[in-house]
């Protein structure tokens, strides 16, 4: 079935400001997937939004850093209003040359977590605070897998909100924090939808979208990077992508989970870049066409349709038209549930899969390895 999807991302940048770039709203990721960009840009007149502070707002442009937040006041559970109030300090829009997104604040010292598509292709850019200031920012480190991406803005003494680590439960209270539509400071809420989720007909063109929050709490251009909360105020996931209305869809948006977020987050710390596990294979849907062209009685797997003959599925025996069953007892319905599996698996990891080829049946094992630099598939 075809499904569109909109990266809840990077919006163009609002009349003004010069685009370099298009937006990755308009991106195409396969024949069955449009992805639009969560980056924004200015709304018409006629559209409304709820802000942080209840009507839309504009930053002014500053230029002091270094100062410090003001206290918190205590939010109890599920009070919106104040939860909203207690958060908007953490979060940020982040203008680039070709577009915006938005941000979270990582640590006091001014590191900002955001995605890589709204980063992409940008050493600089310009960060915007909810207290009207707009301070430089130094892309520090980046991931394009997991699409996460560290900023480095010129200012200090930030608050630093709780990242929980544990996943939510579906059906939770759910709030959006981010810049829609250039909208800074928007609030919109829900709740959680499911979990891990991934966007079917993704695997074909992005990792990222696999293992995903699903939250009915809008989600729109500029809410790429952007902070999901609960009602505790925890954040618990980046605001990664949207399917729109044009897809015949209401109020389905994905986040990348905090636990992912924080992960990759310490690696880029660290050293610059996070470990994947890496397979060497490149999956695709297996359809009834395909299962009678390789002549194998098949309803469900991963169709293999390259494989790196030096890498771990190519040394493992994996060869193009195998069709994966299964990995490690899970089965394999999708391209995206094969991507969602390694996601948790590390290199170095050997791992079973259950090979349907021709009227075989074969078990095969991989060691899988860290994926080679500047290899995102």
């Amino acid at each position: 079935m075809s499904t569109t999807v909109s990266r809840g991302l990077r919006r163009p940048a609002p009349a003004g400001r010069a685009a370099v770039r298009t937006a990755a709203g308009s991106l195409v990721l396969a024949a069955s997937l449009a992805l639009t960009a969560c980056t924004g840009s200015t709304p018409p007149p006629e559209a409304t939004e709820t802000s942080a502070a209840g009507a839309t707002s504009t930053a002014t442009r500053g230029s002091t850093t270094g100062s410090t937040a003001a206290p918190q006041a205590p939010a109890a559970s599920g009070d919106i209003p104040q939860l909203v109030e207690n958060l908007a300090p953490s979060v940020v829009t982040i203008f680039t040359e070709g577009g915006l997104g938005s941000g979270v604040v990582y640590s006091e010292d001014g590191l900002i977590l955001t995605n890589e598509h709204v980063i992409r292709g940008n050493d600089r850019v310009e960060v915007a605070f909810a207290d009207g200031q707009r301070v430089e920012g130094t892309v520090r480190a980046a991931d394009p897998v997991t699409d996460l991406a560290l900023v480095q803005a010129n200012r200090t003494g930030l608050p630093k909100p709780v990242y929980q680590t544990t996943l939510p439960q579906v059906g939770e209270g759910a709030l959006v924090l981010g810049s829609p539509l250039g909208f800074e400071n928007t609030a919109t809420s829900g709740i959680i939808s499911g979990l891990h989720r991934s966007i079917p007909g993704s695997a074909s063109n992005s990792l990222s979208l696999v293992d995903l929050i699903q939250t009915d709490a809008p989600i729109s251009p500029g809410n790429s990077g952007g902070a999901v909360i609960n009602m505790r105020g925890e954040i618990i996931g980046i605001s990664e992508a949207y399917i729109p209305p044009s897809a015949g869809a209401v109020a389905l948006g994905f986040a990348i989970p905090a636990a992912t977020a924080v992960e990759v987050a310490e690696e880029l710390l660290a050293d610059g870049t996070a470990e994947h596990a890496y397979l060497g294979l490149t999956p695709g849907e297996l359809t009834a066409q395909i299962a009678e062209q390789l002549g194998i009685d098949a309803s469900t797997g991963v169709v293999v349709l390259a494989v790196d003959e030096d890498g771990p599925a190519g040394r493992a025996g994996i060869r193009p038209g195998d069709v994966l069953e299964s990995m490690e007892g899970v089965e394999l319905a999708s391209p995206e549930k094969l991507l969602a599996e390694l996601r948790n698996r590390n290199p170095g990891d050997t791992v079973g899969f259950k090979v349907k080829r021709e009227d075989q049946s074969l078990d095969l094992k991989a060691d899988l390895i860290d994926r080679p630099t500047g290899n995102t598939r």
